[in-house]
């Protein structure tokens, strides 16, 4: 069984949701607890720590042009001090997670501590912020998370905040819908460099995509985005922008929800992996099988029946060894591109 390491999974706020859930128990809901991911080969992945938007109520609303069409609506910004709760209750879950007495999971800041991980059978997290509004505009929270763990940030999810904008969930759409990075964003994405932590690219808008482009000295990765080619959806990447990907040796890490992987951008789970394989097809031409990954969106989106949960994971690389993947790129797809992009953003 190849291990599959995992660009993006919502556990985190399934468990704020539910405090009382084990994620160390095995469930019948949800697509991730640790027996399931245990039978899967799940290596582990980057564990998201995201403010819902409960107090954003205009978010994803459209309104309707003189012709007859829609644009969307400016989407409700969330409050800094509900982002900060929020976010500080879900780093405390992950770290509570970390103190496991078997050793069952692990907190991972290096590419070499990930490759142990790996080897030992050991559950890997990466502590990733998805949106960044936990961080003020004087950046100390930002060093603050860092040394507890955080090491992968997207500085918006598909809202506005101090730092950018995100892209709305609109059908079909290019990314192009709104501004990119403020005055902030452009200093958040510096200190980031700095302090290497990974900047996630999956829910700006495709300007602020470029504004990073234009910034950053760290490959570009988007961890859990598809392509746009074959699915016109705003949260998915242009042929562009997989060439800027491809130029700075950066990674993407394939989306497993339906509505970004469907031509016809519904949430049809009778989605067959052959349009996963379309996927990693067009992303493999663009980008190279070492620019790659998978970031499936567990426990966020609404995966394809055949998918279910972790323990399709497995399934998928059956489809694609089917289409043609050899062992070698397998492994690349399932967790090599992942360490090797983490250890050229970190370091180490």
């Amino acid at each position: 069984m190849i291990p599959v390491f995992d660009g993006h999974n919502d556990t985190l706020l399934l468990h704020a949701e539910r405090p009382d859930r084990d994620f160390f128990a095995r469930h019948e809901d949800g697509h991730l607890d640790y027996p399931r991911a245990r039978e899967a080969g799940f290596a582990g992945g980057f564990f998201a720590v995201f403010a819902p938007s409960h107090e954003a109520p205009e978010l994803d609303r459209l309104v309707r042009r003189p012709d007859g069409t829609t644009q969307p609506a400016p989407s409700g910004a969330l409050d800094p001090s509900v982002a900060i709760r929020h976010v500080n209750g879900m780093v405390a879950q992950f770290l509570r997670w970390t103190k496991d007495p078997d050793g069952r999971f692990r907190h991972v800041t290096t590419a070499a501590e990930l490759e142990r991980s790996i080897a030992d059978g050991a559950m890997a997290g990466i502590l990733h912020f998805e949106g960044a509004e936990a961080i003020g505009p004087d950046l100390r929270a930002l060093d603050v998370y860092h040394a507890a763990g955080l090491r992968s940030l997207g500085p918006v999810w598909s809202r506005p905040n101090l730092f950018g904008h995100g892209v709305p969930f609109v059908f079909p759409a290019t990314p192009d819908l709104g501004p990119g990075l403020t005055a902030h964003g452009r200093s958040l994405v510096r200190r980031c460099n700095e302090l290497r932590i990974m900047i996630d690219l999956s829910h700006i808008t495709e300007r602020g995509f470029w504004d990073v482009a234009e910034l950053s000295a760290a490959p570009l990765v988007a961890t859990h985005s598809n392509a746009h080619a074959v699915s016109p959806h705003p949260r998915n990447l242009t042929d562009a922008q997989l060439d800027a990907v491809r130029q700075s040796d950066g990674v993407v890490g394939l989306n497993f929800a339906t509505g970004f992987l469907s031509p016809e951008g519904n949430g049809d789970k009778a989605l067959p992996l052959e349009v996963m394989v379309r996927h990693v097809d067009h992303l493999v031409d663009k980008l190279g099988i070492e620019r790659v990954a998978f970031g499936s969106d567990f426990d966020g989106a609404t995966m394809p029946d055949a998918i279910g949960d972790v323990r399709g994971v497995q399934r998928l690389l059956d489809a694609l060894a089917d289409a043609g993947y050899d062992e070698a790129a397998l492994h690349k797809l399932a967790h090599q591109n992942w360490v090797r992009v983490l250890r050229a953003t970190w370091g180490e």
